[in-house]
């Protein structure tokens, strides 16, 4: 069998750093997910959409949140959304964040989350019985070669003094739902050097919600 694997060269990460022109909709298909209908609207897969202005009876499930743009085609995305049955309204705008890439990257690892447990054990058990809670999606660290000059870079220190919550974006190279989009704070940002060493910095983010694939 041909291994599935992909190259992490090439990987993408990016930090949200401002709102771009907002796309007008002009149709929206309930279900589940919602497809929006949005002509020549030119978003990825991976982007995050702020809705606004939809009508209809249950327009607050669209309305002032955030979305994770899936399944695009070139005048549709989806949201993940089930609308079965609901009132929505084909008015309205979705505008888009925009991302500024995160420079030098070099090593990444995280999206190491697990699920909380609950302890369901009564005297009437004969062995400990135990639930899933919510999942507690983990933290994100990654590595970079130090640029103070690079906008991604400063946006990621800026948002440590901040502390404020982002978006983020690690988008990989290949495969089938190569980027995910997700929130974080800016938990740590460390230097490390030495003699013939390139200055490093290790930034440690704490995810906030969840991590969609898209």
């Amino acid at each position: 069998m041909t291994s599935s694997a992909i190259s992490a060269q090439g990987s993408i990460l990016q930090i949200a750093t401002g709102t771009g022109a907002a796309k007008n909709i002009t149709a929206i298909a309930v279900g589940n997910p919602t497809i929006i209908t949005s002509a020549a609207h030119g978003l990825s897969n991976g982007d995050v959409v702020a809705i606004a202005g939809v009508t209809g009876a249950d327009a607050a499930l669209l309305n002032g949140q955030s979305w994770v743009v899936t399944n695009k085609t070139t005048n549709t995305f989806a949201v993940q959304l089930d609308s079965t049955g609901k009132t929505l309204t084909a008015t309205g705008t979705a505008t888009p964040n925009t991302y500024t890439a995160i420079s030098n990257l070099k090593t990444f690892t995280g999206f190491d989350g697990s699920a909380s447990e609950i302890d369901k054990t009564n005297l009437a058990s004969t062995a400990k019985e135990f639930a899933l809670g919510l999942v507690d999606p983990g933290h994100f660290t990654f590595e970079v070669d130090q640029d103070l000059s690079d906008a991604g870079q400063l946006a990621v220190r800026a948002a440590q003094l901040s502390g404020i919550t982002k978006g983020f974006k690690m988008i990989l190279p290949a495969g089938i739902t190569p980027t995910a989009s997700f929130n974080a704070l800016v938990k740590k940002v460390s230097s490390q050097g030495g003699v013939d060493q390139i200055v490093k910095n290790s930034i440690e983010l704490r995810i906030t919600g969840a991590i969609t694939w898209a």
